[in-house]
């Protein structure tokens, strides 16, 4: 198998393995998931990354849930990550057990939102095959904003003027022919840098719509009503939410926003992204979800590796990303305007002061 490990930020590079995984089944309910790499096979493999063997144990217990067990023994060389990441690599939350379990533990949350047939009161959406279908669609927006928005070697980033780590990084991407996608020239933008705010406190502000003014320069100000919410995971910030935005603006009027939050111990992400009115009615009638065209932008919050980073709303800084997907021309094939790069790039940075200003004004 190849994988390509991330951490949401341009400033941390991934980890690529190429290795072989073992199945096995020990006794009465319990397997082993064992990875070790097989770089030293490929003569002309220079890796900055092996995996010794790593996996989990996985054991039956007799109340219906699992006990998870997880080792991650890896060779790296660490680098080229940036400073302000340093600590949080260093402290396994990045790429250590502790992230996987987690996610593993997000995950199952998820698909057993997706199956559940006893919706919790509060959700809007009370049809099982619309509930299905927007969580699907949700999933869809957050695996693109992820693959979207870290070092990952199959794009490359151009670092805009600045000199640090908070330099804004672009690339562009020609969308043809993708049902999930608008055709076009996408700009895709995104800034990492450190609040001293625990990442709690950012996680919240951003994820409420109340607050979302504050901050999103493209709801003009205008007023953000939650239509819809699904509840998918046991804790109130993770949820699927239809927002809409009644702006001043009457060709923005209307427009409806899906959303995504979610949180576990090793970080969170706001993930959202601008849906037609007319294909939001189909997809929560339960229709099929996949030809929705999306742009997803958001923020992955994560704890800055101190030593109280597991705790969320302990007094240890936040490390935020900044990213925005935004369609500059809806023609594969036009060339790239650097008036529309100067655009985006005064939109990240109005964006970011915003969140810094608000913020820091709660604070004090």
């Amino acid at each position: 198998m190849t994988a390509e490990f991330q951490v949401p930020s341009p400033l941390v590079p991934t980890r690529e393995n190429y290795f072989v995984r073992y199945c096995k089944q020990h006794g009465d309910g319990t397997w082993a998931v064992v990875d070790v790499s097989l770089e030293n096979l490929r003569s002309t493999s220079v890796s900055r990354c092996r995996r010794r063997p790593s996996g989990c144990v996985i054991q039956e217990l007799p109340n219906g849930y699992s006990k998870v067990t997880w080792i991650e023994h890896v060779e790296v060389d660490d680098r080229a990550v940036n400073n302000i990441y340093r600590p949080l690599v260093d402290s396994g939350l990045a790429f250590g057990a502790k992230r996987w379990v987690a996610t593993l533990e997000r995950q199952c949350e998820r698909l057993a939102s997706v199956m559940a047939s006893n919706i919790p009161t509060g959700d809007v959406i009370t049809s099982p095959e619309g509930r299905k279908s927007m969580l699907k669609l949700a999933e869809r927006m957050v695996m693109s904003f992820c693959a979207g928005v870290g070092a990952s070697t199959a794009h490359t980033w151009t670092t805009l003027s600045g000199s640090g780590a908070d330099d804004v990084r672009v690339m562009t991407r020609k969308s043809i022919d993708d049902p999930g996608r608008p055709p076009g020239i996408v700009l895709s933008a995104a800034t990492s840098f450190w609040m001293p705010v625990p990442t709690k406190r950012v996680f919240d502000f951003l994820r409420d719509e109340n607050s979302r003014n504050e901050w999103d320069i493209l709801s003009n100000g205008g007023l953000v009503q939650e239509m819809a919410h699904i509840a998918n995971g046991r804790d109130s910030g993770n949820s699927v939410s239809l927002l809409r935005v009644n702006s001043g603006n009457s060709s923005q009027n209307n427009m409806l926003i899906l959303q995504e939050s979610c949180l576990d111990t090793t970080g969170s992400y706001v993930i959202y992204a601008p849906v037609d009115i007319a294909a939001m009615n189909v997809v929560l009638s339960g229709g099929d979800p996949d030809y929705v065209a999306l742009l997803p932008s958001g923020f992955a919050i994560l704890p800055d590796g101190s030593s109280n980073a597991e705790n969320s709303n302990a007094a240890g800084g936040s490390l935020l990303t900044v990213a925005f997907q935004i369609l500059v021309d809806s023609v594969p094939t036009a060339k790239l305007s650097l008036g529309s790069v100067a655009t985006v790039n005064s939109l990240i940075k109005c964006t970011v002061e915003r969140i810094k200003a608000s913020i820091t004004c709660e604070i004090a």
